[in-house]
C-alpha cells in the first residue's frame, strides 16, 4: 500500500511547492529514490553547472559529442558522434553526428546544436567557461572556431597549442553538454541564451529529462525513450536531506534506495547491515598539505628542506585507516589513480626520526608554521592528525580552523603559511592538475602561484607536455614531472578519495567513476 501511495504523494507535495517528511514511504518498483544534498545547486544549466550535486545530475539529463569511457576512463567513446577525425597539425576535429541521435523534445540533434552549445557557454562565461577556454575559445572569437560542413557534419578548431587528445577530452566535460537550440531559443530573455530557463529546466537527449525541479528540495527526471540511452527504471527523485543521520536513517528503512555524503562513522555502521550493500568507488578527488612559499612572514616555508622532513612527519595510514575509516587510500602523486600516466607508488611513510634528521643537517631548529584549514571532515580531521605528527619531529603546528569561505579568502589573497587542501580534476585529462601544481602562470589561477612557487622549468614543461601530440611521449613528460614534484616541491600529496555510496540490495546496475560527473542511472534496475 505504501508503495502505491508514494507516488502520488510526491506529485501532491511538489504542487503545493514542498516534498515534506510525511511523503516519504516504502519505494516503487519503477522509481529510483536518492537522498543526498542538494544545496549547492545554482544551475542545472550545463553552461553554468559547476557544483558536486548539479555535475552529479547533468549527465542524467544531457549527452555530449564524446564521454570518458564509464568503466575504462582513460577510454573515449562516442556518444552523439558518430566518428571524428583529428588532424594535430591545423589543430582540427571533424565530426560526424550520430543520424539517428534525437533530444527529448523529438528534435533531431544537428551540427547547429551543437555550435549553439558551444558558443552559449563560452559567451555566457559562467563559472566552468574556463575549461573551453583552454581551447583559445572566447566570446569574440568562438563563432569563428565552428563550422557546419553538412548536415551531419561540423568542423571544430582552436587556437591554443594543445594536441587533439586534449581537445577531446575537453570535449568530453559536462560544460561540453549539447543543448536543444530549437526548445531552449523560445525560452531566452535578451541575451541569455535560455539560462534563466535552463537553470531549473532541461533540453538534452540523455536518458531522463526534468519534470520538476525544486531548489533545496528535491529533483524529478522521467526517462527519455527518445535517448540512446534508454533507460531501464522510470523515474529518479533525488531529495536534499541536509542531515546525514536522517539519510541514513531513510536507507535503513528502505524509505530510500541510495544515499549519498554519509559520514565514515555512519558508513561503516551499515557495511554488514542485512537489506544495504555499500559500493566503495575510487575518486579523482585528493587533499594535500601545501606551504605558502612567498609568505615574508615565515622564510622557513620556502626551505626545501622542511619540504622533504614533511613528507616523513605525515601518519598516512594513520589518517586513512584509523580516521577515515578507508574512505581515503594513500596516494602520493599529483595525479589520481585512474588517470593515464599517474604514479602509484607510495615512497613516503611516517618516520618522525629520519624528518628530525632533515631538519638536523640542513641547520633547522624550532620549526613552527600555522595551518589553514576548514573546520569540517575530513579536513580537520587531516589537520589534527597533522598537529600531533609533526610535534614528533619537533616542528610546531598551530592549527587556524575556519568555514571553507575564509580559507579560501586567506588562500587566495596569499595570506596562509600553509593549508589542507582538497583538489578534483576539472576534466579527464592529466593537463588539469598538472597545470595547477607544475604550473605558475603568473596571473593567480594555479596552486603554484598560490603558494609563491617560481617554477619557470617546470611551467615551460607542462606546455609542452599539453601541446604534444604523441601519447606515449606524453604520458613520459606528465611521469617525470610528477617524480619531480615527489621529489622536491612545496606540496605533500596524502590521500586520494574512495566515494562511498551506500545502496539497498535490490538495487542492480548503478555506476560511478572517477570524476564527479561520472554518476549513471540509466542502467539502474530494482
Amino acid at each position: 500500500m505504501k508503495a502505491k501511495l508514494l507516488p502520488v504523494l510526491i506529485l501532491a507535495s511538489l504542487s503545493a511547492g514542498t516534498l515534506s517528511a510525511n511523503a516519504w514511504a516504502a519505494t516503487p518498483p519503477k522509481t529510483l529514490v536518492v537522498v543526498q544534498t542538494l544545496d549547492d545547486i545554482a544551475s542545472l544549466d550545463p553552461a553554468e553547472s559547476n557544483e558536486l550535486s548539479s555535475i552529479q545530475t547533468v549527465p542524467s539529463l544531457y549527452q555530449r559529442l564524446i564521454q570518458a569511457n564509464r568503466d575504462n576512463p582513460a577510454k573515449i567513446d562516442a556518444v552523439l558522434a558518430e566518428s571524428w577525425q583529428g588532424d594535430a597539425a591545423n589543430k582540427t576535429l571533424t565530426v560526424k553526428l550520430h543520424p539517428d541521435a534525437k533530444f527529448s523534445s523529438g528534435n533531431p540533434v544537428r551540427p547547429e546544436d551543437v555550435i549553439f552549445s558551444y558558443t552559449r557557454a563560452v559567451t555566457l562565461n559562467k563559472s566552468p567557461a574556463f575549461i573551453l577556454n583552454v581551447l583559445g575559445w572566447e566570446a569574440d572569437n568562438v563563432a569563428s572556431h565552428l563550422k557546419k560542413i553538412d548536415d551531419h557534419t561540423l568542423q571544430l578548431t582552436w587556437t591554443a597549442n594543445v594536441s587533439p587528445d586534449v581537445a577531446l577530452n575537453i570535449l568530453s566535460t559536462p560544460i561540453a553538454s549539447i543543448v536543444d537550440e530549437k526548445t531552449v531559443t523560445p525560452n531566452s530573455k535578451k541575451d541569455d541564451f535560455g539560462n534563466e530557463w535552463l537553470k531549473m529546466h532541461s533540453a538534452g537527449s540523455g536518458p531522463f529529462k526534468m519534470r520538476v525541479y525544486q531548489p533545496h528540495q528535491a529533483i524529478v527526471l522521467d526517462a527519455n525513450p527518445l535517448s540512446n540511452d534508454a533507460p531501464k527504471i522510470a523515474n529518479i527523485i533525488i531529495k536534499n536531506v541536509p542531515d546525514p543521520a536522517s539519510r541514513r536513517l531513510l536507507i535503513q528503512q528502505g524509505d530510500a534506495d541510495i544515499a549519498r555524503g554519509l559520514g565514515a562513522d555512519q558508513t561503516s555502521a551499515l557495511q554488514n547491515q542485512a537489506g544495504i550493500n555499500v559500493m566503495s568507488i575510487p575518486s579523482a578527488e585528493q587533499n594535500y598539505l601545501a606551504f605558502n612559499t612567498g609568505n615574508t612572514a615565515n622564510p622557513l616555508l620556502a626551505n626545501p628542506a622542511l619540504w622533504e622532513a614533511a613528507r616523513y612527519l605525515v601518519d598516512y595510514k594513520g589518517i586513512t585507516q584509523d580516521l577515515l575509516k578507508g574512505q581515503y587510500f594513500v596516494h602520493q602523486s599529483f595525479l589520481p589513480v585512474g588517470f593515464n600516466g599517474a604514479l602509484e607508488n607510495n615512497p613516503f611513510s611516517f618516520d618522525p626520526a629520519k624528518a628530525k634528521a632533515i631538519l638536523e643537517k640542513a641547520g633547522i631548529k624550532n620549526a613552527a608554521f600555522t595551518l589553514d584549514v576548514e573546520n569540517k571532515a575530513p579536513f580537520i580531521t587531516v589537520a589534527q592528525s597533522i598537529q600531533a605528527s609533526f610535534a614528533q619531529g619537533g616542528v610546531k603546528v598551530d592549527l587556524l580552523p575556519a568555514a571553507g569561505s575564509q580559507v579560501y579568502a586567506r588562500v587566495r589573497a596569499r595570506q596562509h603559511q600553509a593549508a589542507i587542501r582538497m583538489w578534483l580534476p576539472d576534466y579527464f585529462d592529466a593537463h588539469s592538475n598538472a597545470s595547477a601544481f607544475a604550473y605558475n602562470d603568473n596571473k593567480g589561477s594555479t596552486v603554484a602561484w598560490l603558494n609563491g612557487w617560481k617554477i619557470p622549468e617546470l611551467s615551460q614543461q607542462t606546455l609542452a607536455a599539453v601541446a604534444e601530440a604523441d601519447s606515449a611521449k606524453r604520458l613520459d613528460m606528465y611521469t617525470k614531472m610528477q617524480q619531480e614534484l615527489q621529489r622536491s616541491s612545496p606540496y605533500v600529496f596524502i590521500d586520494q578519495a574512495k566515494t562511498q555510496v551506500v545502496l539497498r540490495d535490490n538495487v542492480k546496475g548503478y555506476q560511478q567513476g572517477l570524476n564527479a560527473d561520472m554518476v549513471y542511472y540509466d542502467r539502474v534496475t530494482k
